[in-house]
Order: structure tokens, then C-alpha cells, then sequence
């Protein structure tokens, strides 16, 4: 959620590279955006602007064609304060000696600024963040590093702060990612929200983990905790990514190229180290009490997994959303395993959940895209998607994975590893030959003729009914219909009262035990005017349009929901809507 972009390096244009740094980090999710930089007169000056990075070819006359070798970014989603150029970072301080952005919410924000006004200051803006770069002035007759220490010490939430003074930048966090990129000149630092953001100039790095603070000048870089003072070693790690791997290329949007991938990252998924598979399956078996939890589109791939592990290893396993799992720690002791879904491995919701589990000596692991993410340093046991970047803000290949590696868990707990692996294997073999470009039209075709609906609904039984709420999110986030996902049994307790003539139905059908009962569902509908879509392995009279997907078993949500991602990406241009930055939404959710 935002993001962060920083420079300090002998490269004379840093407010460009910060430019360049937002463009690249557009994919979190922003409403507005700001840089700043050091002038060699030693003058700060910024930019901010309302609206789109992308649609700026240059800086106006504020950074314009100044030398600059130290600058600092920000793209933000309003928390605090309306979306203005005023409430964009980054924010000066009072005396223009220091300027700040920072990604988070700071929970305390409101007694801090009431007693900063007592002591002078003036508030420009209707931010939490404009109280932290007011608070390291305040203390600054102490110097830079202290000021600094003191203040984030007095801030309560999770934050990320990255502070441009002098000739120095000082960061630090707590709950919200920043990551060092080690330029290949003497001296040159980078520092982003995300890896992306500075990929193309290095791919060495050193991570910045909770309550700790990094010091970066001429003088080269330095580590140490917030709360002590105390100084850390960092290690440096060169990432196996490439600058390719997290661009378009010939595709119009994210979103398409990452639904395209998964004919190759279901296969990288797949391939786990069986020991680890293994040790996680073994935890499982001994613990008393086993949760999956996750948020968003994480959350109703860990409800699928309480459906696998039911039918496949006869396992109950308990589900709840990360948001909501502050109302089940009673239940949690040192015998209960958390299981924790996520692909930035950032998640505000879910992190706090793990603190909560870790502070009852719950065992943690965790299923995620990035390995050196918070959660995954959190967890004592840590399964990798190897998806590669998803920049598109709707997930879909991490999807697909997180539920592969939890039909893995599910035959491993059962003693059958070597049988899911072989089905999850023929599985991605279904799916190269599904994603070809025929389907594609004829799925765009079906989204020409449903792009003016106002509503639409998606239902499914057994597996596939996680699936029909995960449907209705993706059509949510990138097509801005009105859609609601049901269990096909629950219509006639109420929700089928919304249906009239001509309202779309998409209708989940696999080939097992629910499927005779989804087809009635679907019939019920039919009766009452609404139109049928079908994703199946085999056709029926029921439906209006059919959307064919492989018959495979127990797999069956993995290659259920991809059409469907399929659909709601062609749904989303035909509406005139940009699929990789949905309204309102962010990549990453890093504040709760």
C-alpha cells in the first residue's frame, strides 16, 4: 500500500531516478505523488501532484533539470485527509531542514499534533505523516540520527519513515516493508517499498526489519535498532529477479501477462522441496487445533484449503479471515499451528494475527510469494510461491499457486504426497493447452455481451463455493460490477430474490459429488429469468454460455477460477477501467 522510492549516489539526476522509481511501484495502488530533492545549493524542493505518475513525462519547474544527487518519493492512498496536493507527500518541516514520507497509519497522530501545536508548529495538511517530520525538527538540536530515533520511538502503529536532511537519509520501520538496493557505484544506496522499484540499476540487497533504522551518506551505510540504539549487521542478498520479469513485454496489462504466466508458474509452485512439504504435513498432523487464515483473495484460498484438507486428508482444519482472528485467540495455545497466506508476505491484518499467535507460543508457517517479506521472517517454517513478481493489484498466478501448494500439504498430511504431486502436474499440462487465444475471444466475447450489467452473481458448492466468492472479487476489483458470490444451496434462503430477467449467473461446476446440486441451483435461476454461464468440464442444456475447463478432480478450484480471471480482465477494458490499478485498492495492504 503506497509506496517509497530513494537515492543517494553519485548519479547527478536522483529526482529522475525517483521518478522513475514511483512509475515502477505504480502497481500498490496511489491517488497522489510527490519528490523531493537535495538542490546543490542545498535547497529543498518537491513536487507533488494529484493523479497518474505515468501520465508525467518530465518534472515541472520545480526539479526540472537540477543536479541532484540525493531525492526521496512517495505514492499515496489517502488514510488521513482528502486526496490534495496538500495532503500528498512528501511533507517539510517547519524550518524546510527536513522532508518525510512515510507509508502507514500512525495510530497516535491526533495527541502528538495537539501538543506540536502547542509548541508552535502549524499544520499544512490533514495527515498523520505531516506529525512525524514535525517531531524530528522538535528534537533536532540533538542532531539528525537522535531526532530521528526519538520521534519513531513515540509513534504508535505500523509505519515506514524515509527522512531526506542534509546530506543524509535516514529510514525506518515498523510492520510496513523497505528494502536497501546496494548501487554498483562507491557509496550509491537505493531504498523502496518493493524490489521493483530500483531493479533495474541493482539487485543486491539488505532488508530492514522491524524496529530497526538505517543511516545512508557519503560515509556509506549503517544499521541500528530504533528502540536501543544498538548498532545491527546487515547482510547483503543478491535476489535471483530480473528487470524483464517484472515489466509487461508484449502484453497490454499486467493483469493478462500474470493470468497468461500460470501455464509455467503452476509448475514452479509445484516443485517444492519435499522435506519441507513434508515437515509442514508432520506439523500438521501433531498439532491440536491447526488455523489457515489469510486476507482478501488469500482468505478465500485458505477457506479452499479447509475444504481439501476435509475431503482429501480428513483433517478438520479451522478457517478465519486474518481481519477477524482476534476472535478466536482464546482457542490458541502452544499446541495450535497457524498456517498464514499471503503473496507480499506483508499484510497488515495477517501479521497482526501471527503477533497475537506468537505471543500464545503458537507454531507459525506461512505460504508466500516473497521469502524475505515480515511474514516469512516471522514464521518458522516458510513455503516460497516462486511465482515471481505480481504487479497487477487483482492476484491471480499467486492465487493458483497458494492453492496448489495447499492441495500439496493436503495429500502430504494424507501420506499421499507423491499423488497430488502427479495430479497438480497434470493440472498444469490442462492449463497450457487451456490458455490459448481461441479461448481467450470466446471469453471476450461473452464479456462484450455482459460489460453493461449492473449486477451479477457466481455460485458454487463444496470446493468450488470459495472459489464463487473469489470470483466476485476479481469482477469487483477490476470491472466495478456489482457482484456477489453464493453457495448454490443458500439461493433460496434469500439471495435469489435478486434475480430478474436477464441477470447474469455464473455458474462453478465440477465434476463430483456437488454436481447434480449446482445444476439444480443453476435451474432455479434459469426458471426465474437469469442467465447462465457455465464454467464445466462438460456442457449442459442449463446453460446460456459455456466456459469449458479440464475435468481434474480435486483441482478442480484451480482451473475453475482462471476463465474467470480471464473474464473479469476483458470485462474491465471493455468497461474502459484499468485492470492493473482498480480504484481505491492497493497491492499490498500494510495498515489495518
Amino acid at each position: 500500500m503506497c509506496g517509497i522510492f530513494g537515492y543517494f549516489g553519485p548519479l547527478n539526476n536522483a529526482a529522475e531516478l525517483a521518478l522513475e522509481g514511483l512509475k515502477n511501484l505504480e502497481y500498490r495502488g496511489y491517488d497522489s505523488w510527490g519528490v523531493a530533492a537535495k538542490l546543490e545549493s542545498g535547497e529543498i524542493r518537491m513536487e507533488k501532484h494529484v493523479g497518474k505518475i505515468s501520465d508525467v513525462k518530465e518534472f515541472g519547474k520545480e526539479l526540472k533539470g537540477q543536479i541532484t544527487h540525493l531525492a526521496i518519493g512517495h505514492t499515496r492512498w489517502a488514510t488521513h485527509g482528502g486526496v490534495t496536493q496538500k495532503n500528498a507527500h512528501p511533507h517539510l518541516s517547519k524550518n524546510g531542514e527536513f522532508v518525510l514520507v512515510h507509508n502507514g497509519i500512525i495510530e497516535n497522530f491526533r495527541e502528538l499534533r495537539k501538543e506540536l501545536q502547542g509548541k508552535g508548529y502549524e499544520f499544512l495538511s490533514e495527515t498523520d505523516t505531516e506529525t512525524a517530520v514535525h517531531l524530528i525538527e522538535h528534537y533536532s538540536d540533538e542532531g539528525f540520527e537522535t531526532a530521528v530515533q526519538k520521534a519513531v520511538n513515540r509513534l504508535e502503529g505500523r509505519y515506514a519513515i524515509l527522512v531526506l536532511h542534509d546530506n543524509t537519509l535516514i529510514a525506518a520501520r515498523k510492520g510496513s516493508p523497505l528494502i536497501i538496493g546496494i548501487g554498483n557505484l562507491k557509496n550509491e544506496f537505493f531504498i523502496g517499498s518493493d524490489v521493483p522499484a530500483f531493479l533495474k540499476y541493482t539487485n543486491r540487497v539488505m532488508y530492514l526489519d522491524d524496529d530497526q533504522m538505517v543511516m545512508m551518506n557519503k560515509d556509506g551505510i549503517r544499521f541500528k535498532t530504533v528502540s536501543q540504539g544498538t548498532p545491527i549487521e546487515k547482510r547483503e542478498i543478491k535476489l535471483n529477479l530480473t528487470q524483464q520479469s517484472a515489466e509487461k513485454g508484449a502484453y497490454a496489462h499486467f493483469m493478462i501477462k500474470e493470468i497468461m504466466e500460470q501455464k509455467e508458474t503452476l509448475s514452479r509452485a509445484i516443485n517444492q522441496d519435499p522435506i519441507l512439504i513434508e515437515k509442514l504435513a508432520q506439523a500438521i498432523r501433531e498439532a491440536k487445533g491447526t488455523f489457515l487464515i489469510g486476507c482478501g483473495t488469500a482468505g478465500k484460498v485458505a477457506l479452499t484449503g479447509s475444504y481439501l484438507f476435509s475431503s482429501v486428508a480428513k483433517k478438520h482444519i479451522n478457517f478465519a479471515f486474518g481481519s477477524e482472528f482476534t476472535s478466536f485467540q482464546e482457542f490458541l495455545t502452544d499446541k495450535t499451528l497457524l498456517i498464514a497466506i499471503s503473496q507480499s508476505g506483508e499484510t497488515a491484518d495477517t501479521l497482526e494475527a501471527i503477533e497475537i499467535a506468537k505471543e500464545k507460543g503458537v507454531k507459525i508457517a506461512c505460504i508466500v510469494n516473497v521469502e524475505s517479506s515480515t511474514m516469512a521472517r516471522f514464521s518458522d517454517i516458510v513455503i516460497p510461491l516462486k511465482v515471481g513478481p505480481e504487479k497487477a493489484v487483482a492476484s491471480t498466478k499467486a492465487t493458483t499457486a497458494q492453492m496448489a501448494i495447499l492441495t500439496l500439504l493436503a495429500y502430504a498430511t494424507a501420506n499421499r504426497l507423491e499423488e497430488g504431486k502427479q495430479l497438480l502436474i497434470r493440472t498444469a499440462g490442462e492449463i497450457n493447452d487451456m490458455l490459448n487465444p481461441r479461448y481467450e475471444e470466446h471469453i471476450a466475447k461473452i464479456a462484450e455481451s455482459m460489460k453493461n450489467v449492473e449486477s451479477m452473481y457466481i455460485i458454487g458448492k463444496g470446493l468450488n463455493y470459495p472459489m464463487a466468492l473469489e470470483a466476485a472479487i476479481k469482477l469487483q476489483e477490476v470491472s466495478y460490477i456489482h457482484a456477489e458470490g453464493f453457495a448454490g444451496g443458500e439461493l433460496k434462503h434469500g439471495p435469489i430474490a435478486l434475480i430478474s430477467q436477464g441477470t447474469p449467473c455464473l455458474t462453478i461446476v465440477a465434476n463430483d459429488a456437488t454436481r447434480a446440486d449446482i445444476l439444480g441451483n443453476a435451474m432455479e435461476v434459469k426458471a426465474r429469468g437469469g442467465r447462465i454461464i457455465g464454467v464445466s468440464p462438460e456442457n449442459s442444456e442449463i446453460f446460456d454460455d459455456w466456459i469449458r475447463v479440464p475435468d481434474v478432480g480435486d483441482t478442480s478450484p484451480i482451473v475453475n477460477i482462471i476463465p474467470i480471471q480471464i473474464l473479469a480482465y476483458h470485462l474491465a477494458i471493455k468497461r474502459q477501467n484499468n485492470p492493473d490499478m482498480p480504484r481505491n485498492l492497493a497491492k499490498s495492504v500494510t495498515v489495518k
